[in-house]
């Protein structure tokens, strides 16, 4: 059983409206509600169950009737202060169990514990799907002195913690001596501890100013509590959750105390035998207690022989929660297996100097060593994965369209001709068909006319394909081409615009080749990012050289799109070039500080493209783009804030590509349709497709994530004269199918 007081997103009003309700409870993992009259009571509960109740029973089906009357109006529930026996008892029968005050006002939720994995401390989730929870446990480090320990806070935030974790002590209370380090008395062991202890002690006062300063830089801050005073005192405070000492994982009365805080607890198991771990997590449960627990050697150093990291499964099992790895050996990389076999907790002790007295110290990670264990664990953390179906990265299928084979013709095919095996023929590149789908092709008649050399594409095995037509957008929307390309595709449709991918090799093309007449529609132009030389254009680059030649490139951009306007008949002035403008970086990430030097890079080399004759459009960029099979880090025009005081700055607009800002938002967990209403209005084209994860870009509209119709609707409001372009990752091959399915879709939304 878990008890959860956080009952916020299970409230709704009695009198809201059916709609609003069911919205409410789709944005509800647990798929209930609390349905709340105008005094705060519980006046019903509300399930997709009650739904359907609802309407088998009435003919009306209006969804604007108040949710109070649909929802039951007598569900199971019992009064705070409840036997934990009487609540399990009702959970053997139903889902969940609502307790509620004298009043009849809901005070918390009983809940089956596998319906509430995992656990949340403060605003952070610690789960299967969250990162690893990363403590540093500063304990007695500080040795007794504030500023040490926000100077620790500082470097523990810098090498990448999540947490800063201490250590209260009522030393009176605790000892049976009543503290007295001078009681000769007592053993070796306990006079050195009880020493320390009294010299090195933070006053709770001074803890909380640690908490404090732990809170303003976004780090959780915990606090082990040894005795039941120190409990008062972090009340008190307020702290989001508490850890619990090894030393007292038997300490039952102690455990009853917390258990009563209501609070989220992370349990270390270490120097207890497992029939000591079940019998805390017997309490522990019966208490409604959230709480992980730790695998643990109370060793220092612990030796690597006696780590046993494999009886982590065996406490996920033994507890039904997350678990996690204390650990106190020499090193980092026990600590990354940690994360490898399961762990989402890791818990490190933690220090600026290991010359400094206190036994904890010696056994603790100076803070380059915590960062280096922080980057392992998050790197191990990423490669994991979630265990699902093997899927193509987006890489690797870049790297298949160059290395992999595909099934192509070796005669000319009427359309209708039916296909022998002696036809097929297996080369690269991997563009097309499978070669695993070879004996998919014999026999069937073909779809369309072939000649020698031509590549089969998986449309050619299905029943229906998308054929171009005219398509009736409200917005100026155009087609992505290369100059071998256009020709075929614009008199296949009604484009206004024709976006134009240059590559290097294009830069060198006779242009008036390509355009016996001139051509009725706008013109806007991508740039290359890579040229000659395996020089990826990086116009923020700290490498001067390097950067003066991106400027070089840009500028033979420059000179071919002024040279391609005049086939244009409707092409604007100033035109358009799109641009990844730079600032990516190789292995992680750059600094904040890394970053307002990138941009002030920029600044400087877009002063000096400046041109009457065209404007540059840098590209919204995902946070790991995708640089020809291999994956980069970008830090420029991927936060919208960023991108909208650069744009003010520059008195310049950009291309937003709708893939990579989702995955930007993804990433940072922000809201996309927030970043859609900041960047908009400063959007002068728009790169559409759909997108998936942090790194899932280019794909086929509705195989993504992206809403579509909130997308349109927000092109209207905030960018009505923007232009667009289906951008779906390979839609030009099989001439332009990609392009046409996703012209198909987004013709649906009647938005665009």
């Amino acid at each position: 059983m878990l008890l959860n007081r956080e009952l916020g997103k299970f409230k709704i009003p009695a009198d809201a409206k059916l709609k609003h309700a069911l919205s409410h409870l789709d944005q509800n993992k647990l798929r209930f509600l609390l349905c709340i009259d105008a005094n705060g009571r519980l006046a019903g509960v509300f399930t997709p169950g009650d739904l359907n109740r609802w309407l088998i029973a009435d003919g009306n089906h209006s969804l604007d009737v108040p949710v109070i009357e649909v929802c039951q109006h007598n569900p199971i529930c019992v009064r705070e202060g409840a036997r934990p026996k009487e609540i399990h008892d009702l959970l053997e029968k139903v889902a969940y169990v609502p307790i509620l005050d004298e009043e009849r006002r809901p005070v918390a939720l009983a809940l089956r514990r596998h319906l509430h994995k995992g656990l949340q401390i403060g605003e952070r989730q610690i789960g299967k799907h969250q990162p690893v929870f990363v403590i540093a446990e500063i304990g007695n480090n500080h040795n007794g002195s504030l500023d040490l320990a926000k100077r620790m806070i500082d470097q523990a935030y810098a090498s990448g913690a999540d947490c800063a974790k201490f250590q209260m002590r009522d030393l009176k209370s605790l000892y049976a001596n009543a503290g007295n380090s001078a009681d000769v008395r007592e053993n070796l062991g306990s006079q050195y501890t009880l020493d320390l202890l009294t010299r090195f002690q933070l006053s709770p006062d001074e803890m909380f100013l640690a908490f404090d300063h732990c809170k303003s830089l976004g780090l959780v801050p915990l606090c082990t509590p040894w005795d039941e005073v120190s409990i008062v005192h972090l009340e008190e405070y307020g702290v989001p959750g508490y850890k619990v000492a090894s030393a007292d994982l038997t300490n039952h009365s102690l455990l009853k105390a917390l258990t009563q805080t209501h609070k989220p607890l992370i349990c270390s198991t270490g120097m207890s035998r497992e029939a000591e771990i079940t019998e805390t997590i017997d309490l522990l449960q019966k208490h409604g207690a959230t709480y992980a627990l730790l695998h643990c050697n109370s060793t220092y150093p612990a030796p690597f022989k006696d780590v046993h990291l494999k009886y982590m499964e065996r406490l996920r099992e033994l507890g039904d929660c997350e678990v996690g790895y204390s650990g106190h050996e020499r090193d980092i990389f026990v600590s990354v297996a940690a994360v490898a076999r399961g762990a989402r907790i890791i818990e490190k002790h933690f220090t600026l100097d290991r010359s400094m007295e206190g036994n904890d110290h010696k056994v603790s990670l100076l803070p380059d060593e915590f960062r280096r264990m922080v980057e392992g664990i998050n790197q191990v953390d990423q490669a994991l994965g979630q265990g699902e179906s093997r899927e193509l990265s987006q890489g690797e299928m870049m790297n298949r369209v160059t290395l992999a084979k595909s099934v192509f013709v070796n005669r000319d095919v009427a359309v209708g001709e039916r296909i022998e095996q002696e036809m097929l023929v297996v080369k690269s590149p991997g563009h097309g068909l499978q070669p695993n789908r070879l004996s998919e092709l014999v026999g069937k008649l073909s779809p369309r006319s072939l000649r020698t050399g031509d590549v089969f594409y998986p449309a050619d095995l299905e029943e229906e394909r998308p054929e171009p037509r005219k398509y009736s957008f409200q917005s100026s929307w155009g087609l992505p081409v290369r100059h071998h390309d256009f020709k075929k595709l614009l008199p296949l449709s009604n484009p206004k615009l024709l976006e134009f991918h240059l590559s290097y090799k294009d830069l060198e093309l006779d242009h008036e080749s390509f355009f016996p007449e001139r051509v009725p529609v706008d013109l806007i132009v991508h740039a290359p990012e890579l040229f000659a030389g395996d020089h990826t254009l990086d116009l923020a680059s700290a490498n001067e050289a390097y950067r003066k030649e991106s400027i070089r490139q840009m500028w033979r951009v420059i000179e071919v799109v002024k040279a391609l306007r005049p086939y244009f008949l409707n092409a604007s002035q100033p035109i358009g070039i799109i641009t990844n403008v730079g600032g990516f970086s190789q292995d992680s990430p750059l600094s904040s500080h890394e970053i307002k030097d990138c941009r002030a890079r920029l600044r400087d080399s877009l002063s000096e493209l400046n041109d009457a004759a065209v404007q540059i459009w840098p590209q919204t960029m995902p946070p790991f783009p995708w640089h020809f099979g291999g994956q980069r880090f970008h830090n420029l025009f991927v936060d919208a804030d960023e991108i909208v005081k650069f744009c003010l700055e520059m008195d310049m607009r950009v291309c937003l590509d709708i893939s990579h800002s989702k995955l930007a938002c993804n990433h940072n967990r922000q809201s996309f349709q927030l970043f859609l209403e900041k960047v908009l209005p400063l959007t002068s084209h728009l790169h559409i497709a759909d997108s998936a994860g942090v790194d899932g870009e280019g794909l086929q509209i509705e195989e993504g994530e992206v809403d579509f119709y909130a997308l349109g609707e927000a092109i209207q409001l905030y960018a009505p004269q923007a232009s667009w372009i289906p951008e779906i990752w390979q839609g030009h091959e099989n001439q332009g199918e990609g392009f046409w399915r996703a012209l198909e879709q987004l013709e649906k939304h009647q938005v665009y």
